[in-house]
């Protein structure tokens, strides 16, 4: 997904948003190179193929969605032994790749033993990451997802160098640390190091919300391989905009956003992954109008997000709002603090 000699496009996990559906959307979109699943929770005992079938639907279909977008298993958990039966179990599923998650934020998790509560600890990293890649195959590439430490960026030079030696395909690096949560600013310098440092590849993430902000994090980092995921809904013209600058898709015009057309398109796909009419359908449209409105200049989201009905949502939204009440200058969007450092 991340290959040395060319640029990725990657759609980031994001519990309870970018599932199945969610992601063949996106693949239909053709902006993205690849996505990362919403991570399966591994606790106290390895987990039987059958849940990597149930939470990643893809598996039946060579690890790509229906609209052809691949698709890598994302695991995550505290006990390497457990992790590493789990990851075989997902390969023997159809997994054909692997991601440790090392970087959600969500107290609940870091409670148990999950996510960025690893990284306190850069031999736990090592010991997960190793675990999980000595389990599978070598031809299934095991990558880690991490911030920059739990409560200091600089924790992020031994926890990826952990990861590598551990034999790490490649790292992605939200930029912002655990205790950060989602608050400015990311930090790229650290980013940069780390990809100067490394001999594997580098997927920099964080507030990479415009073009503006792509340039620089590239410029900064030297990185060619991006993670988004929030920015991806609050302005969906942005994933083209991305694959047009990194040479992932021909320069052309990119239309007004129709978002009653694109969500009408994510119900099709919710409708065949949880039934017509499933309650699930219409949370999800709210979830996405929910990060346009906070991120995109959308107004009037609070005089839908109760209406009960699919049809009468995109009703209301369609005689209350016109494409252009939406975002329609990327460069115009909320802007993000970058940090400098050193």
């Amino acid at each position: 997904m991340a290959e040395r000699d060319r640029p990725a496009l990657i759609l980031a996990p994001m519990d309870g948003i970018t599932d199945a559906a969610m992601r063949a959307f996106q693949g239909a979109q053709g902006a993205f190179t690849g996505a990362v699943s919403e991570f399966v929770r591994v606790s106290n005992q390895p987990l039987p193929r059958k849940v990597f079938a149930r939470d990643v639907p893809e598996l039946a279909t060579g690890c790509r969605t229906e609209t052809g977008l691949h698709v890598q298993v994302q695991i995550l958990g505290g006990d390497p032994d457990c992790m590493a039966a789990s990851a075989l179990n997902a390969v023997s599923a159809g997994a054909d790749s692997l991601d440790i998650n090392f970087g959600c934020p969500a107290p609940t998790v870091n409670r148990n033993d999950g996510g960025a509560s690893i990284l306190r600890c850069p031999n736990r990293v090592f010991e997960i990451t190793r675990a999980v890649r000595q389990a599978v195959p070598p031809e299934i590439p095991v990558s880690v997802k991490v911030r920059l430490g739990w409560d200091t960026i600089d924790a992020i030079h031994a926890n990826a160098e952990m990861a590598e030696r551990a034999g790490a395909a490649w790292i992605t690096i939200h930029a912002r640390t655990k205790t950060q949560g989602y608050s400015p600013p990311v930090y790229w310098e650290p980013v940069a190091q780390v990809r100067r440092s490394a001999s594997i590849p580098i997927v920099a993430n964080g507030d990479i919300w415009t073009l503006d902000d792509l340039e620089r994090c590239e410029s900064m980092t030297g990185c060619r391989h991006f993670m988004i995921g929030r920015p991806a809904l609050a302005d969906p013209r942005f994933p083209h905009l991305a694959a047009q600058h990194l040479g992932l898709a021909k320069r052309s015009p990119i239309p007004s956003t129709d978002w009653v057309a694109l969500f009408e398109g994510l119900l099709a796909f919710s409708d065949r992954f949880y039934g017509p009419g499933n309650p699930h359908s219409l949370n999800r449209l709210k979830q996405w109008l929910a990060l346009a409105s906070r991120f995109g200049r959308f107004e009037g989201f609070d005089n839908l997000k109760r209406i009960p009905d699919r049809r009468g949502f995109l009703d209301a939204l369609k005689a209350s709002q016109a494409p252009s009440d939406f975002i329609s200058d990327p460069s115009a969007a909320s802007r993000r603090p970058v940090a400098s450092v050193g």
